[in-house]
């Protein structure tokens, strides 16, 4: 029906409610500042974001702030690798199970693709999928969807030849994979801390209840279902390079893993997709045995729409909105309240607890859920338990959880894990700031204002808001800019027409013109015609190194300890005050000049540069008056004239004529009292 609906949308009828595209908005309507959004959202760092982002705006100011907050931790996991472009991490500190020396890890890749996906400049989510399948990054250190967190970013982009360009890795790193699959059962299995989620039902039974750190490998409805997923993505992939054999192939593997999860991995007891015990030699659990509890992941099937469409299987969504099962005051469990081992803390770091999984609310799997919950409600018929309301509600609750302290000292912040009845971290070490191991900024776009990507040359529009008179809806929204097919695209609600005054009900927007509108919520499809993705600029940065003692090598006036000095070059570029970033010079009673240099090793060519300052209006300020100098003929000579004042968080450009030099330093006086932290220095040579 939509289908028709569509095609008089294009010929100008109207019907049930939907019309033709309406003239152009008055002069005076308005419509979103994006500098001014920017600005007030960004401040002096506004420049980075401004022709990145899709803009988004609503009813809801928490929504608005924490969409706006997980753009800056997106930007701040941003490593800079030089030559190897930039990856994305999920600590900013340093921790030892990373890939060093890159601090990479592969466990939150999908969220990290499925975010970038969405930026108007392709270059970090491309130089990321390089990174982990042209250059090694994906070592297979946990379980995850990759390849098909790849087909997701083509169906955005519609980029045919970046979406195949790594095929054959990808298929080579699948087929790696059977040494975690059990050919009798036909099912992969996997030790939940490689699942990236220690302390399971499965490890901690298969312990006997003295621990679940190591051991307890099961049949996980993750693994299968990420398997599922990237089997299917490889089929569509090789079809689209040709390769029929593939193709097919992976069709036949994603159907056959698809029958297996559907027969095997539902328990008809629990009305729940569940584990089942991979174990042989176990003194606790018996091999193919089924875990005792429902946890959180027994959702995951329906995030890649493996599920069938079925009431039988629905069901299983009353648990996550049951207090006595999954559903936490302050959001979903990642175990039911009633498992014998709920919530006992195992792991410590010193005196602070660790990561565990047998009870806390993780936004990640709270991600995972969120987006299996919005296709359930976009496009399964069959009756449940699962309302837009209730999937409206679970959002703005993982909303807050993005929220620490109170008051004056109430910040955005989101940590690794958190009590379900209280809403507070759990682990809250110094690694846990800004921690990436989630999405929100994709469950926004896909579920809330409702694009759904598709691989035609379709716009698919569907928010997820209940219906006007609910307390979950929205009244108004906006988002735009929003990268689609190689167009721009906006999309907005307006229940009554009051506030954008643009005429009420939903509207799209396709590179500036209105394409389609309705008067009330509902399905949305418009032909967009693919055109040609904007070529990825990529400056390399010179400066940038990650073993210390190696060429580039920097050198301070002050506090010169070598990981504080080599924290300037080290790729990473964030201003959160939590976690410090970057050199920091000593602060000196009166002001002073301090320098800070970069040893390339070699004569390169060189034009510019980009220093970013943090500045907190406590101990650390910008630079009175700085300049850039060369080590050319045997001296430090000026490269550039004299230029304005630092920007504070966020990047300060200065440009020359190019010039062949091997040293760089940035000379400059330090204000009376404070200190100066340079969070990054790069060097480009054009």
């Amino acid at each position: 029906m939509m289908r028709a609906i569509t095609m008089l949308l294009l010929a100008g009828a109207a019907f049930a409610g939907i019309g033709a595209a309406s003239p152009a908005p008055a002069a005076d309507q308005p419509l979103m500042d994006t500098a001014a959004i920017a600005t007030q959202r960004f401040g002096n760092d506004a420049p980075w974001y401004r022709d990145r982002i899709p803009f988004f705006e609503s009813a809801d100011p928490t929504i608005d702030a924490v969409y706006y907050y997980r753009w800056q931790v997106y930007r701040g996991h941003q490593r800079d690798l030089g030559a190897e472009g930039y990856i994305t991490t999920e600590f900013f500190d340093d921790v030892d199970w990373q890939r060093h020396p890159y601090a990479s890890l592969n466990d939150a890749s999908g969220f990290h693709i499925g975010e970038g996906r969405w930026l108007n400049d392709r270059r970090f989510a491309d130089d990321y999928i390089n990174f982990m399948y042209g250059s090694g990054g994906n070592d297979r250190h946990f379980t995850d969807h990759m390849a098909d967190s790849v087909w997701g970013r083509y169906l955005v982009d519609g980029d045919r030849a970046d979406a195949v360009k790594h095929l054959p890795v990808m298929n080579h790193i699948y087929r790696l994979w059977d040494d975690k699959y059990d050919f009798d059962k036909g099912l992969y299995f996997v030790e939940p801390l490689l699942d990236a989620t220690e302390y399971t039902v499965s490890s901690i039974d298969a312990s006997g209840g003295k621990d679940g750190f190591r051991g307890g490998d099961a049949f996980r409805p993750s693994v299968n279902s990420y398997m599922f997923a990237n089997a299917r993505a490889l089929s569509k992939m090789a079809e689209m390079a040709g390769n029929k054999a593939m193709a097919a192939d992976y069709a036949a593997r994603a159907d056959a893993l698809k029958q297996r999860v559907l027969t095997d991995l539902w328990s008809d007891k629990l009305t729940h997709f569940i584990d089942r015990h991979q174990s042989r030699k176990n003194e606790f659990v018996n091999y193919w045995d089924p875990i005792r509890n429902r946890e959180l992941v027994g959702y995951l099937p329906w995030m890649f729409n493996l599920v069938p469409d079925d009431a039988k299987y629905t069901a299983a969504w009353a648990h996550l909105l049951d207090p006595a099962s999954l559903a936490g005051k302050a959001g979903m469990r990642t175990v039911e309240a009633n498992y014998e081992y709920y919530m006992r803390q195992y792991r410590y770091l010193g005196e602070a607890p660790e990561c565990q999984w047998n009870g806390p609310i993780w936004p990640y799997q709270t991600t995972q859920v969120l987006h299996a919950m919005a296709n359930l409600l976009d496009h399964y018929k069959a009756d449940g338990p699962v309302t837009r309301s209730a999937y409206m509600r679970l959002l703005r609750q993982y909303a807050a959880l993005h929220y620490q302290g109170s008051g004056k000292d109430r910040r955005l912040d989101i940590e690794e894990d958190y009590h379900p009845e209280t809403g507070r971290p759990i682990v809250g070490l110094d690694r846990s700031h800004h921690y990436f191991h989630s999405g929100f900024n994709d469950l926004i776009l896909t579920g809330l204002v409702g694009i759904r990507p598709r691989a035609d040359d379709v716009l698919e529009v569907n928010p997820l808001l209940p219906n006007t008179g609910d307390s979950q809806t929205l009244p108004w929204f906006r988002a735009q800019d929003i990268p689609y097919h190689g167009h721009k695209v906006a999309v907005t609600w307006d229940a009554d027409g009051r506030h954008y005054r643009r005429g009420k009900g939903l509207s799209i927007e396709v590179d500036g013109g209105e394409v389609a509108r309705r008067d009330t919520l509902g399905r949305i499809e418009v032909p967009v015609a693919r055109a040609a993705t904007p070529a990825i600029a990529r400056p390399i940065n010179l400066a940038v190194q990650l073993v210390r003692g190696q060429f580039p090598i920097g050198s301070a006036s002050s506090n010169d300890a070598p990981e504080n000095v080599h924290d300037a070059i080290d790729g990473r570029v964030w201003f959160f005050p939590e976690l410090p970033n970057g050199w920091s010079s000593a602060p000196t009673p009166a002001a002073s000049q301090q320098y800070y240099a970069i040893d390339l090793g070699k004569p390169t060519a060189l034009a510019r540069a980009e220093l970013a300052f943090f500045a907190d209006n406590k101990g650390f300020a910008v630079p009175q008056s700085y300049r850039l100098q060369a080590w050319i003929d045997g001296d430090w000579r000026d490269i550039a004239a004299p230029m304005d004042s630092p920007v504070a968080n966020g990047v300060t450009d200065v440009r020359w004529p190019q010039i062949q030099a091997s040293k760089v330093r940035l000379l400059f006086t330090q204000p009376a009292g404070k200190a100066t932290r340079l969070a990054e220095f790069k060097l480009f040579g054009d």
